[in-house]
């Protein structure tokens, strides 16, 4: 491989050397996280009224609107999207 080339996996993380099991864990929360901000722009939101919405505090969506992943997990993720009204559907493969 010449050294100007690339090769790209399907998961960025893995891309930035986060071991296989690592990477899938941020992929899924970062997809979790980018649906939430969605949900916050699409509904013009406060942070203090999306706060209240999905039941946190509002440094917790100035953490989330920052991208600061390690601050949640999956479960906490896939609970403000519920309680956003936001249906949150899990595939998993062999």
């Amino acid at each position: 491989m010449n050294k100007n080339e690339y090769v790209t996996k399907n998961n960025i993380f893995e891309d930035l050397g986060f071991t296989k099991v690592e990477a899938i864990n941020l992929k899924a929360r970062s997809e979790l996280m980018i649906a939430l901000r969605k949900f916050i722009e699409k509904n013009k939101l406060t942070q203090k009224a999306a706060a209240e919405k999905l039941g946190v505090d509002q440094p917790q969506i100035s953490r989330l609107l920052k991208g600061k992943i390690s601050n949640f997990t999956i479960d906490k993720l896939i609970l403000m999207l519920s309680r956003a009204g936001i249906k949150v559907s899990i595939k998993v493969a062999a």
